[in-house]
């Protein structure tokens, strides 16, 4: 068991991938709003050289993004992937997103 941490970059697509997500058997997900590094330092004035240089990594941070936490089964792992892909495209790219595991050494309340 895993749990899988997906930053989602474009807010815009949450209800439809939710909707893909239930399609697909994935019962559970906890979601979070979250903000970036990036853009909690390009709205900060300490120190505006680090500023500037955020700015030309992160080509204007965005606004928002949205944290989702699942608990998946090993073999539901490339079927959220693939989900992903759909919705994210290359996450390689600037600003698509992120998503990694961690293994689960204890469970409580998980419903299968």
């Amino acid at each position: 068991m895993k749990l899988m941490v997906y930053v989602m970059n474009d807010v815009t697509l949450l209800d439809r991938f939710m909707i893909d997500l239930k399609s697909k058997g994935i019962k559970g997900a906890t979601i979070i709003n979250s903000t970036g590094m990036g853009r909690m330092l390009s709205e900060s004035t300490d120190d505006m050289n680090i500023i500037g240089s955020l700015k030309f990594l992160f080509n204007g941070p965005r606004s928002e993004s949205r944290v989702l936490l699942m608990a998946l089964e090993d073999e539901q792992i490339e079927t959220v992937l693939a989900i992903i892909d759909n919705y994210a495209g290359d996450l390689t790219k600037p600003n698509s997103g992120i998503v990694f595991t961690l293994p689960i050494d204890f469970i409580k309340g998980y419903k299968k």
